[in-house]
């Protein structure tokens, strides 16, 4: 359990400390499969050293339970996870096992590939380590509140997330700012899990249904659109804004359903692409063929589908595996070559009607490493550590991911500075404009989010300002209450 009783004032006793495991795994990187496992393992320690441990350093407005959707919880387990965690299934597939069982009559020898793979988890680990580093640097222990809400919180949830869906379903029908519909949706759907919480938090009935009925009307389409994505990321939001009340509760939970997300969706979710998107039955036919084979099917079926999504596409370290090969034996860094494109990429089409289509540009590197093949319908693109490593090798991904960490967690100190603090600032506006950054993405596609993010936070927050609903506060506080300045 999330506990807050040890506070640190200190950033250089965790910084110094997150990297012990990386040097270790350097240390014994002439057994690959020993530096693996003490690189794999060095995140759940990085987990542990800045969750759980005395010399944890967060913000101290709140016990650590009540800000978990904060990027140093959130950001971190999701981004951390994916990037570092799920590689354990390529690499026991990679030694013969299936579900942990060994299924290889060979016996396991050490290869080329496993060096590789222990090489890619170092970069990993190293790459989680920066992240927390560029966040941890950038976190403010008390942090500074320069607005207040004028209206009722419960009250103002409520319209914002019906002002917010209406802008953001006129907005995806022009093309010119249909991009800025995704984090306005993302607001409502935000808005309405959060007053479904607090109704049940406060037993009040109208705020249980509103925005329970919102919530599961937008999770129930999130199921006819064949994405796994779409549904995990509703079932993050319930769970870490049910958390900090229902503790006992979601971590029993959590289990059964991580057991669910990961076994049965990917057979779920490819049933309906497979008979919806190819016309053959309409998108609610198609989910309850879904269900219905979930139920039903024998599970062999179920495992040779998810084992699978679990070893190549849960985890990127395959793709990551590739780039290592290709990157620099037969082709040089690229440099500021990915950088320059993503400044490019951030000009509207209006202004410069031949650019580049993001989508293509970002692909040729894929094609180059022979990740994917033109003319194949995979869309392969990179993630923020494989862009740092191919940009400057392990430099690069330091660099590039501590940038991600910092700019992540300012992001989040603007959001709670404009808009009154971590409820309204960092639950609905942060984490729901910048969902991207849960994730990530290529280089191109995150700085152009993080850009017009950016813009369309601070028009939020401009119009709440010249409406009166956001007023600045005469002395600026921080949220422990204990100093001003």
């Amino acid at each position: 359990m999330l506990t807050d009783k040890n506070p640190n004032f200190s950033r250089q006793k965790v910084l110094i400390l997150i990297y012990v495991p990386w040097f270790l795994a350097i240390i014994t990187q002439l057994d690959p499969v020993i530096s693996y496992f003490v690189a794999w393992s060095g995140s759940f320690y990085i987990f542990y050293l800045t969750l759980f441990s005395k010399v944890k350093f967060i913000p101290h407005d709140l016990p650590l339970t009540r800000q978990v959707m904060r990027p140093i919880v959130l950001i971190q387990l999701i981004f951390a996870g994916f990037m570092c965690c799920t590689s354990v299934f390529y690499f026991m597939d990679h030694m013969g096992y299936e579900y942990f069982n060994k299924v290889s009559i060979i016996p396991f020898k050490a290869n080329e590939l496993t060096y590789y793979i222990a090489k890619c988890q170092r970069m990993s680990l190293l790459a989680h380590a920066a992240l927390v580093t560029g966040m941890i640097v950038q976190i403010k222990q008390f942090p500074v509140i320069k607005h207040k809400l004028n209206l009722n919180l419960d009250f103002f949830l409520i319209w914002l997330c019906i002002g917010c869906y209406l802008l953001g379903a006129t907005a995806s029908k022009i093309a010119s700012i249909s991009q800025f519909s995704f984090g306005l949706i993302n607001i409502s759907i935000t808005c309405s899990a959060l007053v479904f919480v607090r109704g049940i938090v406060q037993r009040k009935r109208g705020y249980i249904f509103f925005g329970g009925g919102l919530f599961v009307f937008n999770f129930l389409a999130s199921t006819l659109t064949g994405y796994k994505e779409s549904i995990i990321i509703n079932v993050i939001i319930i769970s870490f804004l049910l958390y900090p009340y229902y503790k006992k509760v979601i971590l029993t939970l959590a289990l059964p359903t991580i057991y669910i997300l990961l076994y049965i969706l990917p057979t779920f979710a490819s049933i309906i692409r497979s008979q919806a998107w190819s016309g053959q039955k309409t998108a609610l036919e198609a989910r309850t063929a879904a269900f219905n084979a979930v139920l039903t099917s024998d599970a062999p079926l179920i495992d040779e589908t998810n084992w699978g999504f679990l070893t190549n596409r849960l985890s990127e370290i395959s793709m990551f595996t590739k780039f290592v090969k290709h990157i620099p034996a037969e082709r040089d860094y690229y440099g500021l070559e990915i950088f320059k494109n993503s400044l490019l990429a951030i000009i509207p089409r209006f202004i410069w009607p031949n650019k580049f289509i993001t989508e293509t540009i970002s692909m040729e590197r894929v094609y180059e490493a022979r990740v994917a093949y033109k003319g194949s319908d995979v869309s392969a693109k990179t993630r923020p550590v494989v862009d740092g490593y191919v940009s400057a090798g392990f430099i690069g991904v330091f660099i590039s991911i501590f940038l991600y960490g910092w700019l992540t967690q300012w992001l989040c100190n603007k959001a709670e500075e404009w808009f009154g603090g971590y409820e309204l600032g960092c639950i609905v506006m942060f984490n729901a404009i910048f969902q991207n950054l849960w994730r990530g993405n290529n280089f191109e596609f995150l700085l152009n989010n993080i850009f017009y993010g950016y813009i369309a936070m601070y028009a939020i927050f401009w119009m709440l300002k010249r409406s009166n609903t956001l007023t600045e506060v005469d002395v600026y506080k921080n949220t422990a209450g204990n100093s001003s300045i």
